[in-house]
């Protein structure tokens, strides 16, 4: 379905957000209002009014501004699209609809990955190779891990603090008062949770349980720290120490602005999604896009077989 214009009327710039594979479309809008016209939805704002296919979209991201009607959310629900309620351009999760995917494949290959010693360690490594690459990790234990992650994450803090003449005497904050810390741990608090929010929107989006972590473990979004963690030493803790540095009225604001450009910037949102899959498979288990909607019955035995199948024949004659 083409794209309709009112008469006169600008198209807004949406902005569209990756497209993973051929059919895992990220929509995110801000600052207009949501209906239903037929099969489409319509976004309008003060520039226009544009038609978007509900079928053409698999995840929308509501930023701040928008409103939705009832009528677009049935249509969205029946179109199978995940909601996801964000701030300014994905940078905080606030809640979400529905996972993107109908099917529960990565959601099974994590748990499965998890519950195993020796693969769960397996995708630790992987992660600290992703953060720090060119280091054979391929024999360490999850002790020598930690200790060789503790030692390269205090080179980053200490190259950044060189750089822009920041004095650093460590990462010390109160969740519970903000305003205790200096300046460099507030802007890195305020850069994380801008991170954190992006992980969590793109782990909910894939079908993924925030609370299944690898490195973190015990906490409701263990994993989305875990997927934060492999972009802190690109993003966040250089633009802590330049905010910190350039000391802008309103450090919070300054710095969640500051993040946000440059995760858009570095396309933090396509590589995550990317980076998920390759943590998952292996030379077994490929992961691959989700196309079709599909059910499968468990089996002891086999494993999985196809749904909507009479297997009672099958039991009479084995008896």
């Amino acid at each position: 379905m083409k794209n309709k214009q009112l008469s006169g009327m600008v198209r807004p710039d949406l902005q569209a957000l990756p497209q993973i594979g051929n059919r895992m479309t990220f929509l995110y809008l801000e600052h207009c209002q949501l209906n239903r016209e037929d099969s489409a939805i319509t976004v309008r704002d003060e520039r226009g009014i544009v038609y978007v296919p509900a079928a053409s979209i698999s995840v929308l991201l509501l930023g701040p501004g928008t409103l939705i009607t009832h009528r677009a959310m049935e249509l969205i629900g029946d179109a199978g699209v995940s909601v996801i309620w964000v701030g300014e351009h994905g940078v905080r999760y606030y809640a979400s609809g529905r996972p993107l995917t109908h099917r529960s494949k990565l959601l099974i290959r994590q748990a499965e990955l998890v519950s195993n010693q020796r693969l769960h360690l397996a995708v630790v490594r992987k992660m600290y190779q992703m953060r720090f690459p060119n280091e054979d990790v391929s024999h360490l234990t999850m002790q020598q891990l930690r200790g060789r992650e503790g030692s390269r994450v205090r080179s980053v803090y200490r190259k950044a603090s060189r750089e822009w003449n920041v004095p650093w005497n460590g990462r010390t904050y109160d969740p519970e008062d903000f305003s205790s810390g200096d300046a460099v741990n507030q802007a890195l608090s305020a850069g994380h949770a801008c991170l954190y929010g992006l992980a969590h929107a793109v782990i909910t989006a894939l079908g993924c349980s925030a609370g299944l972590g690898f490195m973190h473990v015990g906490h409701e979004c263990s994993f989305v720290y875990d997927i934060a963690d492999l972009y802190k030493a690109e993003v966040t803790i250089p633009v802590a120490f330049e905010m910190a540095a350039q000391q802008p009225d309103d450090l919070p604001s300054a710095t969640r602005r500051r993040v946000r450009d440059a995760m858009v910037s570095a396309h933090i949102l396509e590589r995550m999604v990317r980076d998920i899959h390759i943590l998952f498979s292996d030379d077994e288990w490929i992961a691959e896009e989700i196309t079709t909607e599909i059910v499968y019955l468990w089996d002891d035995k086999k494993g999985t077989v196809p749904n909507g199948i009479s297997y009672g024949f099958q039991e009479e004659e084995s008896t």
